[in-house]
C-alpha cells in the first residue's frame, strides 16, 4: 500500500483519537474540581452557610471570619435552662482547646448564636457564664433568629462544629462528645 494513501486514512483517526483524548482529559478535571468543592448545606460534610449577625457591641460578626479554625457554632439562649447547665462544658472546651495546636486548624473558636429577644438578660447570662470568646451574635428575635432558621435549628442547646474550611465536620455535641470529638483534630497543647 502507498504511504501516501495510508496517512490520508490515519488522518481521520487520528483526529478522532485527539478528540476523544481530550474530551476525557476534560471530564476527568471537571469531576476532580467538582468533588473538592463542598455545597453549602446542613450536613456533614457540606460547607456551613455563613452567618453574619450583630454582636454584642451592635457590630456585624461573621461565621466566616473564622476561616482558618475549629469553629463551634452554639445555639443557645439566657433563658434556656438546659442551655445554661451546658454552658460550664462549653467554657472548659473553650478554655482547653484554644490553646491547643490544630494538625491543620489554626485555632479553636466558639461563634454563639443566642435566642434572646432581651439585650440586658443575653448580656448577664454571658458575664455571669463566664463565656469569655468575643463571638457572641444575636437578632433578638426569639425562636425566628435568621441564624436559627437557616440551620434548621429546632431545639437548643445545639451545637455545630466545622473545620478550617467551613466544612460541617460534626452536629449536637454535648459534654465529653465536644472534647473528643475536638481531641481529633490536636497534634499537641501549649
Amino acid at each position: 500500500m502507498n504511504s501516501t494513501i495510508m496517512k490520508k486514512n490515519l488522518a481521520p483517526f487520528a483526529l478522532l483519537l485527539a478528540v476523544v483524548a481530550m474530551f476525557s482529559f476534560t471530564s476527568v478535571k471537571q469531576n476532580t474540581t467538582t468533588s473538592t468543592s463542598a455545597k453549602i448545606g446542613l450536613e456533614i460534610g457540606d460547607e456551613a452557610p455563613n452567618i453574619v449577625m450583630k454582636g454584642v457591641d451592635g457590630r456585624d460578626l461573621k461565621l466566616s471570619s473564622l476561616r482558618g479554625k475549629l469553629v463551634l457554632i452554639d445555639f443557645w439562649a439566657s433563658w434556656c435552662g438546659p442551655c445554661r447547665r451546658e454552658n460550664p462544658n462549653v467554657v472548659e472546651a473553650y478554655n482547653k482547646y484554644s490553646k491547643a495546636k490544630f494538625k491543620t486548624a489554626k485555632g479553636f473558636e466558639i461563634f454563639s448564636v443566642s435566642f434572646d429577644q432581651n439585650k440586658a438578660a443575653w448580656e448577664e447570662a454571658i458575664a455571669k457564664d463566664g463565656l469569655l470568646w468575643k463571638n457572641h451574635v444575636c437578632d433578638m428575635k426569639g425562636w425566628a433568629n435568621a441564624a436559627g432558621q437557616l440551620y434548621g435549628i429546632s431545639s437548643i442547646p445545639s451545637s455545630v462544629l466545622i473545620d478550617e474550611n467551613g466544612i460541617i465536620v460534626a452536629k449536637n455535641l454535648r459534654g465529653p462528645a465536644l472534647d473528643m470529638e475536638l481531641d481529633k483534630y490536636v497534634s499537641s497543647f501549649k
